[in-house]
């Protein structure tokens, strides 16, 4: 194994979310030197000062909708926060709409039964979204908004969303889900939340955050920080909780942190790699990577509550990288065992029933399944480049829907439609969106130093 090139190992094995090697490994070997590889190669790899992410939209439907957002009628209370502006950002992003212009719009209505539906059809708009803040009950602000269909000029729907006036900004991407669901047909996410890994500063002075921000990358916030390695972040289905490893104590161990209290609990700190935490849909038991004493990486369940642990693999191979089904019935990992890093599933109450899901590629790995457990994405070697790619478990089709030359650490959004990844650009990680058809690409940009995004769950 060439210690000399990180990019190559960090990149291509599959067998740890920050540690790849394109050349098989005895399996003794590689959980002897993971971790020490592991911490060596994040501290090696270049950063960056970090600064907010702001979405590039780098490919879109070729027939985007339509649509109006006319700025809302406002009142003294809500500090002058721009709703429309926020729910335009978040539809244009999206890649499937088209939002008309402000300076193009000859009429600034508040409500349905203001609209002229003929006019804005005549300006080329399928829909009109208009709205109003207002002062509403015990200080709080109520954010109505109608959308109005303008071939049939009829109501298509309309909300009502009760924020203060700091919590305007997740009203307005409630707001836009409120469209994205009517228009679509498929529930918005805009008002959901992602967690990546930020890492800033150059050797010695490092520092690796990881942050929790909204879906669009505003509103970024640190929940560790550290000197050393932080890794693998995994939400709780309720979005309360977000499991990691961290080197904080310059070897791996595994931590559970409620993000609403900062409260955190070291879960498992054994001999030898502790990796690749995932919760269970009930939040009660994480599948990990382990490896023990005897070096051998498989897939154990901890019993977050009594520490009690169950073997699932024990195989000569390397087992890694869990992602539970939405039932919980089945996890499906990444497994070496036929030569070379592919995508397999067990049955969590029979762990001996094990099926290959992939045979497309040399290389698969790194599976996160969608939240209704029709698909999973995974990373794939396509041609000389690692990519996403999307399989449908019934059918067994493939589509590789990312276009990078290092494409990495794949998650669905938790409606499904969207796909969040890091792509390496020259020397520097961005984090990259791409949806699951593969027509509409962003990229959240920023100056670089992200990895490891994982998208957080539908909290209501």
């Amino acid at each position: 194994m060439r210690s000399t090139d990180p990019l190559r190992l960090v990149t291509s094995l599959g067998m740890s979310r920050a540690a790849r090697s394109p050349r098989r490994c005895s399996a003794p070997y590689w959980g002897a030197a993971l971790g020490v590889l592991l911490a060596a190669l994040l501290v090696l790899a270049p950063g960056a000062a970090r600064a907010d992410l702001q979405v590039l939209v780098t490919k879109g439907v070729s027939n985007p909708i339509p649509i109006a957002v006319v700025p809302f009628a406002q009142v003294p209370q809500d500090g002058g926060f721009d709703v429309a502006a926020v729910v335009q950002h978040d539809l244009t992003g999206s890649g499937r709409f088209q939002p008309m212009p402000r300076a193009q719009m000859r009429a600034t209505p508040s409500s349905a039964a203001q609209v002229q539906a003929a006019d804005w059809r005549a300006s080329g708009d399928d829909y009109v979204l208009v709205g109003r803040v207002s002062s509403g009950a015990n200080g709080m602000l109520d954010v109505d908004c109608d959308l109005v269909n303008t071939v049939t000029g009829q109501t298509v729907g309309s909300q009502r969303f009760v924020a203060s006036a700091a919590s305007l900004r997740n009203a307005a991407h409630q707001v836009s889900d409120f469209v994205y669901q009517k228009i679509l047909g498929v529930r918005g996410a805009f008002a959901t939340r992602i967690a990546y890994v930020s890492l800033t500063g150059q050797p010695p002075m490092q520092r690796y955050q990881l942050i929790v921000a909204d879906a669009d990358g505003e509103n970024p916030r640190v929940i560790l920080e550290s000197p050393r390695p932080i890794m693998s972040p995994t939400w709780s289905a309720d979005g309360q909780w977000i499991a990691y490893v961290s080197f904080e104590n310059r070897l791996s161990a595994v931590y559970v942190q409620q993000l609403n209290t900062g409260q955190r609990r070291l879960v498992s700190a054994r001999a030898g790699v502790n990796d690749a935490p995932a919760f269970s849909p009930d939040g009660r038991q994480l599948a990990l990577t382990l490896s023990g004493s005897g070096g051998n990486l498989d897939i154990w369940l901890l019993d977050l509550a009594t520490q009690r642990l169950t073997r699932l693999t024990d195989d000569p191979s390397i087992d890694t990288e869990p992602a539970w089904s939405p039932d919980g019935r089945s996890i499906y990992f990444t497994s070496d065992r036929a030569g070379g890093p592919q995508i397999y599933k067990l049955d969590v109450d029979n762990p001996s029933r094990v099926e290959r899901i992939t045979f497309g590629s040399s290389y698969d790995a790194h599976p996160v399944v969608s939240p209704d457990g029709k698909r999973i994405a995974f990373i794939t070697l396509d041609g000389s480049d690692y990519r996403i790619a999307v399989q449908d478990l019934a059918s067994g089709t493939v589509t590789v829907v990312s276009h990078g030359h290092l494409d990495q650490s794949p998650s669905f959004a938790p409606n499904g439609a969207t796909i969040i990844y890091t792509s390496r650009d020259g020397d520097t990680d961005t984090l990259q969106t791409v949806s699951v058809d593969g027509q509409v690409t962003q990229r959240l940009s920023d100056q670089g130093g992200v990895r490891e995004p994982v998208w957080g769950p539908f909290t209501s």
